[in-house]
């Protein structure tokens, strides 16, 4: 069905899985077209409530942007609809929470793929980085400003003008990824993060989501009225209603996501 990734569903999960291992699973216009074409398709899956985005192979999650279709923009190619700072706006504000699950090297595209994604856990060998200023351009897909907000400015600058490949365990201390297994251990670890997601009321993840991104961009008493109006809306669903007599009855809840 794709040309250069896989889409496999194992229960409520999709992965998404970058299939270009003798490139390093390199990211180019096209690729990256197949997976917004992909994730559009399972939008509407209702078997479907978790997305993870991976790579086949053990050495590369995603190792960055296609240097050649790089080398061939114009200027003004910048500023056109359909880039992958616009696909990965799309990712970041995905309906379905995202986790990446970083395999091997996370590069440059590949790195702000990840940052893009609601959580990310990193195999203990793995590296990731963002080495745009090698080329003389800088991170284009997001990553100046959400590595910026996840680590903060002092080691966003640290990271992106030495073009530092940082290893798991920095970048577990940093914050920039929450878990950090061995690879045979990876996949398990996202699975048991993914069921602890879907364990909840899917409409409040949803809202939650929203609320916590539309809130970083803004000043506290705002994100508080977007938090406030989107606990209004939960709060008027029959999920509220099942969590919390759930709870009292001391069962497990029911979800309908409605």
């Amino acid at each position: 069905m794709y040309d250069s990734i896989l889409v496999k569903k194992e229960g409520q999960l999709a992965y998404i899985s970058i299939n270009l291992p003798d490139v390093r699973n390199r990211l180019s216009k096209e690729t990256v077209g197949e997976i917004i074409n992909a994730l559009e398709g399972l939008k509407s899956d209702a078997e479907v409530g978790c997305i993870v985005f991976t790579g086949e192979g053990d050495k590369a999650f995603a190792a960055g942007a296609d240097i050649k279709q790089l080398n061939n923009r114009e200027p003004l190619d910048v500023l056109k609809s359909g880039g992958m700072q616009e696909a990965y706006d799309y990712i970041e504000a995905y309906e379905k929470p995202t986790i990446a699950m970083i395999n091997g090297l996370a590069l440059g595209g590949g790195c702000e793929l990840a940052l893009a994604s609601d959580i990310r856990v990193m195999a203990d060998h793995a590296k990731i980085g963002l080495p745009e200023l090698n080329l003389s351009i800088i991170p284009g897909a997001g990553g100046t400003q959400r590595l910026t907000r996840i680590v903060g400015r002092g080691k966003a600058l640290e990271m992106i003008l030495l073009g530092k490949f940082i290893s798991a365990e920095e970048a577990k201390t940093c914050g920039l990824v929450s878990e950090v297994v061995p690879l045979a251990d990876l996949k398990a670890k996202v699975e048991e993060m993914a069921a602890q997601i879907l364990a909840k009321g899917p409409l409040a993840v949803r809202l939650a989501k929203i609320a916590v991104q539309l809130g970083a961009d803004t000043d506290l008493k705002t994100g508080q009225m977007i938090e406030r109006l989107a606990q209004a809306v939960l709060f008027a669903t029959d999920d509220k209603k099942e969590g919390t007599a759930a709870f009292i009855e001391k069962r497990k809840p029911e979800f309908t996501a409605k």
